[in-house]
């Protein structure tokens, strides 16, 4: 295959400066379409989103199961590194798919969970009913979600699970100011 020689760079000079303009190589393997055949990879992104989100309430479903699943574990077992690994990892992701699956409330009192898990000094003092209510949280929002009067309701709810969190995180981290910060910055959870 015979080497194919550069194109010359263009130098355009200027009393102050110059410019220089490199060849474009992608313009040979560049393809021109038809005004009529252009392709609008977001129409079709958001036709895909579309179609897939009769999926999401099952899929939302499944986290939540996921979720009791690790919690039951840890009733079971105690706190460990796997069973630890496994709560956070399911209330993280709740916490990312949420919005996107349409559940942004549960989104919010996912991350409230997340957050009592780094933030706590020893889970194994948290006190049950503060993760179990999370979990119940995340279930019931996720459950009754498409019921219009509950909305108001899962956003107070997720709300006052978090300010109960934080006030906790607050207690048990006082000696531990660099959690502090932490504990005490704004929510990064979509739709707080």
């Amino acid at each position: 295959m015979a080497e194919q020689k550069p194109h010359p760079l263009k130098v355009e000079t200027f009393a102050a400066h110059q410019v220089i303009t490199q060849p474009n190589p992608l313009r040979k393997v560049m393809r021109r379409v038809d005004e009529r055949e252009k392709d609008d990879p977001v129409s079709r992104a958001e036709q895909a989103l579309a179609d897939l989100s009769v999926e999401f309430e099952t899929w939302m479903r499944i986290e939540c199961a996921r979720l009791a699943a690790a919690y039951a574990a840890i009733q079971k077992d105690g706190f460990n590194a796997q069973t630890r690994e496994e709560l956070f990892r399911a209330a993280h992701d709740i916490k990312g798919d949420a919005a996107t699956f349409g559940f942004p409330t549960a989104a919010a009192a996912a991350e409230s969970l997340c957050r009592i898990i780094e933030h706590a000094p020893d889970l194994d003092k948290v006190p049950g009913e503060l993760i179990a209510h999370h979990i119940n949280a995340i279930q019931a929002i996720v459950r009754e979600q498409s019921k219009i009067d509950t909305i108001g309701m899962a956003d107070e709810l997720s709300a006052r699970l978090r300010g109960v969190a934080d006030e906790y995180l607050v207690h048990v981290n006082r000696d531990r100011p660099e959690h502090l910060e932490a504990i005490l910055s704004p929510s990064l959870a979509p739709g707080d």
